[in-house]
């Protein structure tokens, strides 16, 4: 690949986006903040079957249930990163082996996460579940390698 320089008329006109999080105690209103914002341009993304208080909005809905659908679902979002190994999640041989982009996925200016902290959830059953999670020399878990595990791949999921 060759490097390239982008003129400033060029990076300039390249689409930009804002990454938030919103936080609170249950109940305050988070996933209700959906109600706000035009439901033909978002993406919502249900990791705990939490949509009660916005079921009447018509709004697009990607159901996560497990880690694995939600790196597929990430890389498709996303994209590939090019600096992964080929065998690693996230690659572009990943992206390609779940189908690419999601289809019509530029019709959306916004990706709702709801909740964060249920895809953790998902990712830390996920961690626990592994073979890096056990000590190599007993075989007993190993938490503090569990909780390294999780956090490396939520941290990738969220990038």
């Amino acid at each position: 690949m060759k490097t390239k320089i982008i003129d400033a008329d060029e990076r300039l006109a390249e689409p930009r986006g804002v990454k938030i999080l919103i936080a609170g105690p249950t109940g305050v209103g988070k996933t209700s903040l959906l109600r706000t914002i035009d439901p033909s341009r978002v993406l919502f993304l249900d990791g705990e079957a939490g949509d009660l208080s916005v079921q009447d909005v018509p709004v697009d809905t990607i159901r996560i249930d497990d880690w694995q659908t939600a790196r597929d679902i990430a890389v498709r979002i996303g994209g590939p990163n090019p600096s992964f190994a080929p065998i690693s999640c996230y690659s572009e041989a990943h992206y390609k082996t779940v189908g690419g982009a999601l289809e019509n996925l530029d019709r959306y200016d916004l990706i709702f996460v709801d909740s964060i902290t249920a895809i953790s959830r998902l990712s830390f059953r996920w961690a626990e579940q592994q073979p890096e999670a056990r000590s190599e020399r007993t075989g007993a878990k190993d938490t503090r390698s569990a909780y390294g595990l999780h956090a490396r791949e939520l941290l990738l999921w969220l990038h």
